[in-house]
C-alpha cells in the first residue's frame, strides 16, 4: 500500500478556520508583544500599499485586531518570532499603536511555514502577479516540490500555476509594468507568445501607450511571429502595430457611420486623415435640409 502523502490538505483549511475569532475560537491565540515579531525574510508578498495600511491602521485602532495573526518561534533569536500569515495586520497594528497583538503560535518546518505564508495570501489575493508566481518557484526550488504539488496545495490547477511561472521569463521592464497594472496578466501572457524576446519590451510599451485590448494584443503577436517567419531580420514590429491600430480605428470609424445613418435616417460619412476631418450628412431637398438642421441645431435655430 502506497504510504500516505503528508502535507497540509485539511489541516491548513482547518487552521485558518480555528485562527477566525469567534466566541469558540479565541483560546487559539494568545497576545504577544509587537516588538518581538518580524517579517519573514521570504514572505511572499513584498508590496504594501501606504493608504491602504493606513486605513487600516483606523480601523484596528477603533475596534482592535479582529483575526489573529500566524507565527512561529524564530530559530534565530529565542524569546522572539517570525510572521507566517498577517504581516499587513501586524504593520497597521504598528501603525495604530498597539504594543500587543493576538498571534497563534504555529508549530512545523520550514516548509509547511513557507506553504501557509503563500497560501495565506494566495487566496486573501494580497499578492501580485509576480509575488504569487515568485512564491510557487520558491516551493519548487527549495523544497523540491513539483508543480501539481504546488497546485494541490494553493488549490489551483496545473496549468495556472504554470501560467504564473512563466510569468518570471519576461524581461525587468515588462515586470515593472505588470506589477503597476498597467499590463494585465492577459497581456503578459500574450506577450510571451513572442517567438523574438527582444520584441517583448517594444510591444509592451506600445500595448500601454495605445491602451490596447489583451484580444488586440494576441492579433499582434500573431501577426508579428508570421511576419518574423518570412523576412531576414529588420525592424517589423513598429509597422504592425500601427497597422493593427489603424484597422481598429477603420473598423470603429464606419460603426460610427452606421449608428449616425441609423439614428438621423440619412447617410453619413466620416472622414479622418491627418489634414481633413469632416463628417458628411446626406439630405434631399431644402425641407430636408431644414429638418435636419433643426434636429442638430434645435428647432429654434430658424428664430428671428
Amino acid at each position: 500500500m502506497a504510504k500516505k502523502q503528508s502535507g497540509l490538505g485539511r489541516d491548513l483549511y482547518s487552521l485558518f478556520d480555528d485562527n477566525m475569532v469567534g466566541e469558540s475560537k479565541k483560546s487559539a491565540a494568545e497576545m504577544l508583544r509587537i516588538s518581538e515579531i518580524e517579517p519573514r525574510m521570504d514572505q511572499p508578498r513584498k508590496m504594501f500599499e501606504r493608504e491602504s495600511l493606513e486605513q487600516l491602521a483606523d480601523s484596528i485602532g477603533t475596534y482592535g485586531v479582529l483575526q489573529p495573526i500566524i507565527v512561529r518561534e524564530s530559530a534565530a533569536l529565542a524569546g522572539t518570532y517570525e510572521i507566517i500569515a498577517g504581516e499587513r495586520r501586524w504593520r497597521a497594528a504598528k501603525m495604530a499603536g498597539l504594543s500587543e497583538i493576538p498571534a497563534v503560535i504555529l508549530d512545523g518546518d520550514e516548509l509547511k511555514a513557507a506553504q501557509v505564508a503563500l497560501i495565506e495570501n494566495v487566496q486573501r489575493e494580497n499578492l501580485n502577479p509576480l509575488e504569487e508566481a515568485n512564491g510557487y518557484r520558491l516551493l519548487i526550488d527549495r523544497f523540491n516540490l513539483t508543480q501539481e504539488q504546488v497546485a494541490a496545495q494553493v488549490g489551483k490547477s496545473r496549468s495556472a500555476v504554470t501560467n504564473m511561472l512563466r510569468l518570471l521569463d519576461l524581461p525587468d521592464a515588462v515586470c515593472e509594468l505588470l506589477v503597476s497594472g498597467e499590463l494585465s496578466q492577459g497581456h503578459a501572457r500574450a506577450l510571451l507568445g513572442l517567438d523574438r524576446e527582444e520584441d517583448i519590451p517594444t510591444l509592451a510599451e506600445r500595448i500601454v501607450a495605445k491602451q490596447m485590448s489583451v484580444r488586440e494584443t494576441e492579433a499582434a503577436v500573431k501577426r508579428l511571429n508570421s511576419i518574423a517567419e518570412k523576412e531576414d531580420g529588420g525592424e517589423v514590429l513598429p509597422d504592425i502595430v500601427e497597422r493593427d491600430a489603424a484597422s481598429q480605428r477603420k473598423i470603429y470609424m464606419k460603426d460610427l457611420e452606421h449608428r449616425v445613418t441609423e439614428n438621423l435616417g440619412r447617410r453619413a460619412k466620416i472622414t479622418s486623415t491627418p489634414r481633413k476631418k469632416v463628417l458628411e450628412i446626406a439630405y434631399s431637398d431644402d425641407e430636408d435640409l431644414e429638418a435636419l438642421l433643426k434636429t442638430i441645431c434645435g428647432n429654434d435655430i430658424f428664430g428671428e
